[in-house]
C-alpha cells in the first residue's frame, strides 16, 4: 500500500490546506514540513520541481511525487475509490460549494435521497478565499477553508452523501430518470440533477501568458502572493475581487500595479477608498495589455500595455502578474444538455431550472449570478421549492 512520506507546504497555501484537510477527512497520517522554516527541505522542493518552489510537493512511499494535485489525483494515488451507495437518487448535485452544499442541507432535511459529487474540495472556491468578510453572522469575518469545513459538517449531520474525489463526465436522460456517468465508471440514477459546479478565472490570451502561467502570471494571491515579499507585482483587474486582493498582496509586496482596461475601476466606492488609502497600490486605467516581456529563463523583462487616454505604450515591470479579470464557468459538462448562454453560463427561469424539466442549475455556474457566498446560499435555498414540486409531480 502506498503511503505519503512528506508533505511539503507553507503555512499560507490554500492547495496546502485542501490537500491537508482532504488527508484528514481520510484519516491519512503524513510527516508535514514548513518549507519557510527548513531551507534544507526549501531546496529539496526546488529540486523536484526545476527550480520553483512549488507546494504543495507530496513525496509516497514508491518514490514519485505529486505537486499541486487534486483531491481526485491525491484519491487515485493513494487507492481511495468512493462509490455511490444507491443506484437511484432523488436529488444529485455536482458541485459542493456554497450553493451546492445549501441545496443539499435542505433537501437530504426534507426527507429527500440526495447525494453531492465534488471532484475538488468540499466548500468550492470558499477553500481558496483568505478571508470572507461579508457573509452574514460572522461581524469579524471567517476564514474561507473554516466557512466551507462549517458547510461540510451541516451536510453530513443531515445525512447528506458526500462523493468525494469524483468527477461527472456525462449526463443523460432517459424518460424522466437521469443517468450520470462518474469518472470512476460508476452510472448514478437520479430524478433531479443540479448543476452547480462553480467557476475558474479566466485568463486573456495575452503573448507569453502560456509560457509564464503558474511561474510569474498567477491566480491566487493567497497561496503565491507571499513569494512575493518586499517585491513588486501587478494586479489585472479593476472589480471587487481585484481590489480586495491587492490590499492583500500589499502586506508582502513592496509595491502593488493595479491594471484596469475600461477608463475607472468597477469596484465598489468602499473597496476603491480602502486601496486608495494604501501608499502601496498604484492604480493605472484605460491601459489594454498588448505582451508579457518573456526572457531567458522564462525571466519576466516586463509587461508591455497601450496607453488609450494618452495614446502611448507604456511598461511595467513588476516581479509577478496576478490575473483577477473575471471568471468563466466551469460548464463543460452541460454542453449539448442545457441551453447556455454565450459566455458558457448555463439559462434558468427564477426558480433555477434549465430548459430541460428537472435540471437545474445553481451558483456561480448559472446565468446572470452575483458571484457571491450569500447569493449562491440563497439560489440553493430558493431551488429546493421547484425540485420538491417536481418530485411531487414525477
Amino acid at each position: 500500500m502506498i503511503k505519503i512520506t512528506r508533505l511539503f507546504g507553507t503555512p499560507w497555501c490554500s492547495d496546502c490546506k485542501v490537500s491537508k484537510s482532504f488527508l484528514a477527512e481520510q484519516r491519512i497520517d503524513y510527516p508535514y514540513i514548513d518549507i519557510t522554516a527548513d531551507e534544507e527541505a526549501a531546496l529539496f522542493v526546488e529540486s523536484v520541481n526545476d527550480g520553483k518552489r512549488k507546494v504543495p510537493t507530496i513525496e509516497f512511499s514508491d518514490g514519485t511525487y505529486l505537486v499541486e494535485p487534486t483531491n481526485a489525483e491525491l484519491a487515485e494515488k493513494l487507492g481511495l475509490v468512493t462509490r455511490p451507495a444507491k443506484s437511484l437518487y432523488d436529488v444529485l448535485i455536482i458541485g459542493s460549494g456554497p450553493a451546492g452544499l445549501t441545496c443539499a442541507i435542505y433537501t437530504s432535511r426534507e426527507g429527500f435521497d440526495t447525494i453531492v459529487i465534488e471532484k475538488g474540495a468540499l466548500g468550492g472556491r470558499m477553500n481558496f478565499t483568505e478571508r470572507i468578510e461579508n457573509y452574514p453572522g460572522f461581524p469579524e469575518g471567517i476564514d474561507g477553508v473554516d466557512l466551507a469545513s462549517n458547510f461540510t459538517k451541516q451536510s453530513e449531520r443531515f445525512g447528506v452523501e458526500l462523493l468525494k474525489a469524483t468527477e461527472v463526465t456525462k449526463i443523460e436522460k432517459e424518460g424522466k430518470i437521469f443517468s450520470v456517468t462518474t469518472s470512476h465508471g460508476d452510472s448514478i440514477n437520479a430524478k433531479t440533477v443540479v448543476i452547480s459546479t462553480g467557476s475558474i478565472y479566466r485568463t486573456l490570451g495575452t503573448e507569453g501568458e502560456t509560457t509564464l502561467l503558474g511561474y510569474k502570471i498567477h491566480f491566487c494571491p493567497v497561496c503565491d502572493g507571499p513569494f512575493y515579499k518586499d517585491k513588486k507585482v501587478l494586479v489585472m483587474g479593476g472589480g471587487n475581487s481585484a481590489l480586495e486582493e491587492s490590499l492583500f498582496l500589499a502586506r508582502f509586496a513592496s509595491e502593488v500595479y493595479v491594471v484596469e482596461i475600461m477608463d475607472n475601476l468597477t469596484a465598489t466606492k468602499a473597496i476603491q477608498d480602502q486601496v486608495a488609502q494604501e501608499p502601496k497600490i498604484k492604480t493605472f486605467t484605460s491601459y489594454e495589455i498588448r505582451e508579457y516581456i518573456v526572457g531567458e529563463k522564462k525571466k519576466l523583462e516586463g509587461v508591455r500595455f497601450f496607453d488609450r487616454a494618452n495614446n502611448k505604450q507604456v511598461t511595467l515591470n513588476p516581479d509577478g502578474v496576478f490575473l483577477l479579470v473575471g471568471l468563466k464557468p466551469n460548464t463543460e459538462i452541460a454542453e449539448g444538455v442545457v441551453e447556455q448562454d454565450q459566455r458558457g453560463f448555463i439559462k434558468t427561469d427564477e426558480k433555477m431550472m434549465s430548459n430541460i424539466t428537472g435540471l437545474f442549475a445553481i451558483g456561480d455556474c448559472r446565468s446572470q449570478s452575483t458571484q457571491q457566498v450569500a447569493a449562491a446560499v440563497g439560489e440553493g435555498a430558493i431551488v429546493v421549492a421547484k425540485i420538491r414540486e417536481h418530485l411531487k409531480n414525477h
